[in-house]
């Protein structure tokens, strides 16, 4: 039977809780404060950790920052179990290394999810590690990526995947910039807040695509913020561990500097664009962009608000949809609800 740790101060969940999962064939060990779950986890070594955020003596994040510490219980899946609903809550845990957070109220299905998957992860892990020493690995070693494309495979084969839903933030400007991120599916807009409080989009990341360098030679936060437009995923690789792959392969790290040269290159003509085009032509070659970027096809119709597009435009948006009435009335466009339809992409790409 597996054994699972539960840490949580509340004397009526903690028992409800552990008699659910006894019920459900666990064998559960409970504690009713973080410096009793420390000292249990070091003493029986769970397979699996469920804890509470606010308690008294250590809070459940003093819990985690120990125990991933520790040798012997730093590979001990851990899922947070609290009330905490912010999103800056949510982030702060997972970014301190927790496999995962549920909320309370919770029902029985969705704590049994988190356990099971977890539980199977760590399965499978181990039981890669065995292979491992008997059969050669079929995925690149970190001295073995010569091009983008095999970092991109070690990416998929090797990192965790994360899913954001639209509109989710996936970091805050100022945040830690602790990841790289690379995304197998969605869109994802970086932008900044200025002194009005107004949005900048300064890029639209699509299947594929990079995004959250900063510097590998100083620690400095995130520059610009990251929000899913629509549903996306996305696998999330340290710096640090990045820093060592780049180190080891020169050849995959010029690769990776046309990337990015290549990046802003882009941005600087969007900026000139932005300064001196008309706001027709910044309407056009927003509609243009949006959907030739991320779309591929020009004929496929953009679904993104007005206020984002108007936000990569550089322009108000009550001017942006003003504009967007013009492109219709002369058949140039279609709106249908948030979606647009080009109708005549020779005289969008026209448009001065």
């Amino acid at each position: 039977m597996k054994k699972v740790l539960l840490i949580e101060d509340d004397t009526v969940v903690r028992e409800n809780t552990a008699e659910l999962l006894e019920l459900a064939n666990y064998t559960v060990i409970t504690a009713a404060d973080g410096k009793i779950g420390v000292a249990q986890a070091k003493k029986h070594l769970p397979d699996i950790i469920i804890c509470d955020i606010m308690m008294p003596e250590l809070n459940g994040y003093g819990v985690l920052q120990i125990l991933s510490k520790e040798k012997s219980t730093k590979q001990i899946p851990f899922i947070f179990l609290s009330a905490k609903t912010e999103h800056k809550d949510i982030r702060k845990g997972m970014d301190l290394g927790a496999d995962d957070y549920i909320t309370k109220p919770f029902d029985e299905s969705e704590i049994f999810s988190a356990i099971e998957s977890r539980l199977a992860k760590v399965a499978i892990y181990n039981e890669n590690i065995a292979l491992q020493k008997d059969v050669e690995t079929t995925t690149f070693p970190d001295n073995e990526i010569k091009t983008l494309d095999q970092l991109k495979n070690y990416f998929t084969d090797n990192v965790e995947e994360f899913t954001f839903n639209p509109g989710e933030i996936i970091y805050y400007e100022g945040d830690n910039s602790n990841y790289i991120y690379l995304i197998y599916k969605g869109v994802v807009k970086t932008y900044k807040i200025d002194e009005q409080g107004k949005e900048l989009i300064t890029s639209l990341n699509k299947d594929d695509d990079f995004f959250g360098f900063t510097s590998f030679t100083h620690n400095i936060p995130y520059q610009e913020a990251a929000a899913a437009i629509e549903e996306t995923i996305a696998y999330r690789l340290t710096k640090s561990e990045l820093q060592n792959i780049l180190d080891k392969n020169h050849t995959v790290t010029l690769e990776l500097i046309d990337y990015l040269s290549d990046n802003v290159a882009e941005i600087k003509e969007h900026l000139l664009e932005m300064a001196y085009s008309s706001v027709r032509k910044k309407t056009a070659s927003t509609i243009l962009q949006f959907s030739q970027k991320i779309k591929k096809n020009p004929k496929e119709n953009p679904k993104i608000s007005r206020s984002d597009l108007a936000s990569i435009a550089g322009i108000a948006t009550e001017t942006f949809i003003r504009t967007l009435s013009d492109f219709k009335k002369e058949g140039i466009i279609d709106v249908e609800g948030r979606n647009i339809k080009i109708i005549n992409i020779e005289k969008l790409k026209r448009v001065n």
